[in-house]
């Protein structure tokens, strides 16, 4: 399997595990100019933006170590895209990153990390 469907099978396994423990995803690889946001979704009060990372478990680097500062800046461009498109400019959200590590026993290991980071200057 290719990097490319192997990522795309991990973002949606990460999709159905995130909807297993309550979050309803909105939208799935929300594009505009600024950027990408893998998964958006509502978990209680929250509008989470969810980056998906996914990786073999002998990778060098784990997935959410992968995030860098330019890759945060991007995200959060393309959240406040996001926010301001849809007229939601006071909601409370966060910016959440979910690991998802493949392994040959077993297909997906995830580690779900909310409030991963912040968009505060």
């Amino acid at each position: 399997m290719d990097r490319r469907s192997q990522g795309k099978d991990a973002e949606t396994a990460a999709a159905n595990y995130l909807e297993s423990e309550g979050v309803r995803i909105l939208e799935r690889n929300f594009n505009c100019r600024a950027g990408e946001i893998d998964l958006i979704g509502h978990d209680g009060d929250s509008l989470a933006f969810i980056e998906v990372r996914a990786r073999r478990a002998d990778a060098l680097v784990d997935g959410a170590a992968s995030v860098d500062e330019r890759k945060r800046r991007k995200l959060i461009r393309a959240a406040r895209f996001y926010l301001h498109r849809h007229g939601l400019d006071n909601c409370f959200c966060r910016f959440d990153m979910i690991a998802v590590t493949i392994t040959p026993e077993q297909p997906y290991g995830f580690e779900w990390i909310t409030n991963a980071f912040d968009a505060t200057p």
